[in-house]
């Protein structure tokens, strides 16, 4: 009779110490994430440029900082493409497309990236084109 209490007892409080831990765990977690994307944050502002960065590449980037670091783009880069300002996407995996949006986040293409590594085929003379790159976020090459 007394294992039929003692047992399901000590079950209630180990599961609670678990959560406990994990609690602390996740908080723990949480606090060096936001601390190093603050870090990241700090570092990859170039020179206030994102002061004259368009509206809604500002809040590209700023949904950037959102995302887990694995998931994050590497870096923006500004670029002069066909007499425009464009921004280069550059993705943190060769498996995915680097976006090209205009200055008013309208999708151009995408000229690397994917599976064969040559894009989407839309802006194939992305990279012979484009001039005066800038880094505008991210971490250098």
């Amino acid at each position: 009779m007394i294992r039929f209490i003692l047992i399901p007892l000590a079950i209630m409080l180990s599961c609670g110490s678990t959560k406990t831990n994990q609690s602390a765990k996740t908080d723990s977690t949480i606090a060096a994430q936001t601390e190093d994307l603050n870090q990241r944050d700090s570092v990859i502002d170039i020179n206030d440029v994102n002061a004259l960065l368009p509206t809604c590449i500002k809040n590209k980037i700023d949904s950037f900082k959102l995302k887990e670091p694995h998931e994050r783009p590497q870096r923006v880069l500004e670029y002069i493409y066909k007499t425009k300002k464009v921004y280069l996407v550059v993705l943190p995996c060769c498996d995915f497309f680097n976006e090209v949006y205009d200055d008013k986040c309208n999708y151009l293409g995408a000229p690397d990236g994917g599976f064969t590594g040559k894009g989407d085929g839309k802006i194939p003379d992305f990279f012979e084109e484009a001039k005066n790159e800038k880094l505008v976020w991210g971490t250098p090459k």
